[in-house]
């Protein structure tokens, strides 16, 4: 299960730089705001999974 956890972290970290990338360079206005917090909301919940991975230690197999 914290395998899936993790992963599911990489790939919203993935989203986030993609998406303030993207907001940067391609977009302007309302949806350029949109996409940027959009890509801060990403970061933070893989911050806290990344957290939650780390913090609850080994597993027993």
């Amino acid at each position: 299960m914290k395998m899936w956890i993790a992963l599911t972290s990489m790939g919203f970290m993935f989203i986030s730089v993609f998406s303030i990338y993207f907001s940067r360079y391609k977009l302007k206005g309302i949806l350029k705001m949109i996409f940027t917090a959009m890509s801060f909301i990403f970061m933070v919940l893989a911050g806290i999974l990344i957290l939650l991975v780390v913090f609850t230690g080994p597993v027993p197999e």
